[in-house]
């Protein structure tokens, strides 16, 4: 996942997470639901998250997984984009 992917995830976050802590202050595995992301905000950052990107979330990602770090919304955009997975 590139830093600009990151950044871009952080952006969205700040604007549609409605967080308790800066999206720019939290660690890369951070808990998003710790830090104050409610269910109704992360389908606000799900639909921001698909227009920044220009991808669709299928039904099978639609879960509070994907959502739950940045790490993880950045692992599901990659996939989205056809990004070799990262191990």
């Amino acid at each position: 996942m590139s830093d600009e992917t990151v950044t871009q995830i952080r952006n969205v976050l700040a604007q549609h997470g409605r967080l308790s802590t800066s999206a720019d202050a939290l660690a890369p595995d951070d808990d998003l639901f710790q830090a104050g992301l409610s269910s109704h905000a992360s389908v606000n950052v799900m639909l921001a998250i698909e227009d920044s990107f220009d991808i669709e979330f299928p039904d099978s990602m639609l879960n509070r997984g994907v959502f739950s770090t940045i790490n993880a919304i950045a692992g599901a955009v990659g996939q989205l984009q056809g990004e070799p997975a990262a191990g």
